[in-house]
């Protein structure tokens, strides 16, 4: 095979092998530490006291009871059972009914709920409760909640102290009776939605280090200590996390039927601080706790970011991310201009060659090491790179998945709408005319742009833009409109280009 003709079809599959890595395995960040059988012998005065509540045949201590915390950011209801949330819906978000997304849907009782190496046991775990239903504004900006739960010795106080303008909940247990206790998120509190394309279910941060946990990969429970800086259960747009403040913590992931992951918790007083919401990078990074690290841009995070930060700055001064989008795409373009032109006058060149390279082949068709070596000194002689129409590709790719990271994950695309029927730029065009759109113009793109005349490369480029037209239908539509005004603005400059040759 011809050397263009491989180069070709290595940046194509290269482009096909990173949207699937990029989505499938790229996890930046150290893989989760191995299961840990034995107890830590660190802290040996630590010994785990049993908690009376180990059977659910017990009588419950008294009829459960709610508090509802409403705020102009959510509206959450927080139960006796366990001191844990029941409901978190979240006002800012709808669902696909128009109804406030709710990140607790599957209630399990143990949202924050407190347990010990066996086990935890809302039903029979019940708080008494000192405090009503809290309605916060600007006017009354903060209230807390207590609970508390007094059986054989073991004495419990939790306080919620929750603001109008913020998810963070500051929480505070004072304990007597136990030396330490773990105090889990559940395996559904955080997660509205599973999307296979992303990860779903515990992450923690540990030294600046993201580690995600997949449910295959929990066949044993596993044990994580050092420098825990949070603990979450997450979704593709949201999540939720528990901040200690003693980041010198021990932490446990086990799957008993979903994946679940628990903070332990030591001596008579803890204070953390819970977050449940949106994962809206900016406004996590100024809470100064480490929680914007839950937004994961991938393995090319050192150029999605920058691409985030203008695609936001473009927004607030147009209004719409659509556009934003198209403007972005255009300043990203930019830099790769004289590039992309010197890539298509090197092609010309080689297009020109043709005949002189079918003469080598016919020549030495039998002799492969002589075929290559002549076909190299002509390449030589006449300042050809075979590769030149490949390399701005090449470059690109980086941005290209970069970008297509910040536009798969970024919350702000959620519900943004374009133009017309586009009402959801991070959802497929339900009527896929954009990927037909972009199907065409890569037709139309291969068609016009030099190929070094070899007709069987054209026909693999025309096979190429059906298999991507088919690849993007399900992919979200801000990605496709940026693809979209890549190829067009390359129709644009590939007319230029040929008008500015053919005159040379």
């Amino acid at each position: 095979m011809e050397m263009e003709k491989r180069a070709l079809i290595a940046v194509l599959l290269s482009i096909i092998v990173l949207v699937f890595y990029q989505q499938l395995f790229i996890k930046p960040g150290p893989q989760a530490p191995a299961p840990v059988e034995k107890k830590s012998s660190e802290h040996p005065e630590a010994e785990v006291q049993p908690l009376p509540i180990r059977t659910t045949s017990q009588p419950l201590s008294a009829e459960e009871r709610s508090i509802l915390i409403d705020t102009p950011l959510y509206r959450a209801v927080l139960s006796s059972r366990c001191g844990s949330f029941s409901s978190f819906e979240l006002k800012r978000f709808k669902d696909i009914e128009g109804k406030p997304v709710n990140i607790l849907r599957k209630a399990d009782g143990l949202a924050l709920c407190i347990g010990d190496e066996k086990g935890f046991y809302p039903e029979q775990l019940n708080f008494s409760i000192k405090g009503t239903n809290l309605m916060l504004t600007a006017d009354n900006p903060s209230g807390s909640v207590t609970l508390e739960y007094l059986s054989k010795g073991i004495s419990i106080r939790r306080t919620y102290s929750f603001r109008y303008d913020q998810y963070l909940i500051d929480v505070k247990d004072e304990v007597q009776g136990l030396s330490e206790y773990w105090i889990t998120l559940g395996g559904d509190f955080g997660i509205f939605e599973h999307d296979k394309a992303f990860h779903t279910g515990p992450v923690l941060l540990k030294n600046l280090d993201r580690i995600e946990f997949k449910e295959k990969d929990l066949k044993e429970p596993k044990i994580i200590e050092g420098r825990i800086n949070w603990i979450a259960i997450e979704d593709k747009y949201f999540f939720s996390g528990i901040v200690p403040k003693i980041t010198d913590g021990k932490v446990k992931v086990w799957n008993p039927e979903k994946p679940m992951i628990a903070l332990m918790a030591r001596g008579p007083v803890n204070e953390y601080k819970v977050y449940a919401g949106p994962k809206e990078h900016d406004s996590l990074k100024t809470l100064g706790l480490g929680l914007e690290h839950i937004v994961d841009f991938g393995f090319f995070s050192i150029v999605a970011r920058p691409l985030f930060w203008i695609l936001k700055a473009l927004y607030k001064i147009i209004g719409n991310y659509g556009w934003a989008i198209v403007i972005l795409s255009i300043l990203i373009r930019i830099p790769f201009t004289p590039l992309i032109a010197k890539g298509q006058k090197s092609m010309k060149r080689l297009q020109e060659l043709q005949p002189r390279l079918e003469e080598i082949r016919r020549k030495y068709k039998d002799d492969p090491k002589r075929l290559q070596m002549e076909t190299m000194e002509l390449y030589k002689k006449y300042k050809v790179n075979p590769f030149g129409g490949c390399l701005p590709i090449l470059i690109q790719l980086p941005v290209f998945f970069a970008l297509y990271k910040v536009l798969a994950i970024a919350i702000e695309l959620r519900g943004a709408p374009f133009i017309l029927w586009i009402k959801d730029l991070s959802v497929k065009d339900p009527y896929y005319i954009l990927p037909i759109l972009m199907g065409a113009t890569m037709i139309i793109q291969q068609v016009i742009t030099p190929s070094g005349g070899d007709p069987r490369q054209k026909k693999l480029m025309l096979f190429m833009s059906g298999f991507f037209t088919l690849l993007f239908l399900s992919f979200p539509s801000g990605l496709v409109l940026y693809w979209l005004t890549t190829n067009v603005l390359g129709i644009i400059h590939q007319l230029y280009l040929n008008k500015k040759l053919s005159t040379s």
